[in-house]
């Protein structure tokens, strides 16, 4: 699990567009068009579920290869959804083309219903702000 991992963002002069610093990796968050961004990037609910998309598989990669289990190639179908609440709902669909049983599959939901990040979205985090000093120009 990963232990003081940050983030930066940095504003542009284009509207919504973002570029974000994680570790060495470069990245860009935009809304859509039709919220007013430029579809440049991927929205925040898109990393969100990028994130535990990317847990997901990595995880159970990870504790197949423990097992001595053939995966072939893994895929996670993630969808996000609200409900008339405003509730988030979030669904994943699990395709391994590698020959498991019914028995190894019951215990990889288990495994997956537990994963890092699934548990930090469904037990949530505290999130705490404060107030910096002023951005530096570009």
């Amino acid at each position: 699990m990963a232990h003081g991992v940050s983030a930066t963002i940095v504003s542009t002069d284009v509207n919504f567009n973002h570029r974000i610093q994680v570790g060495k990796f470069q990245l860009v968050a935009d809304e859509p068009a039709s919220l007013g961004g430029q579809g440049a990037g991927p929205a925040p609910y898109d990393y969100y579920l990028a994130a535990l998309s990317a847990c997901t598989a990595i995880t159970l990669r990870m504790y197949a290869q423990r097992k001595g289990w053939e995966l072939g190639e893994f895929k996670a179908e993630l969808s996000f959804t609200k409900d008339a609440d405003g509730k988030a709902h979030i669904h994943r669909v699990l395709h391994a083309s590698g020959p498991l049983t019914d028995a190894q599959w019951s215990r990889l939901l288990e495994v997956v219903a537990n994963t890092p990040v699934t548990k930090t979205m469904r037990e949530g985090a505290e999130i705490t702000s404060e107030r910096g000093a002023a951005a530096a120009v570009a």
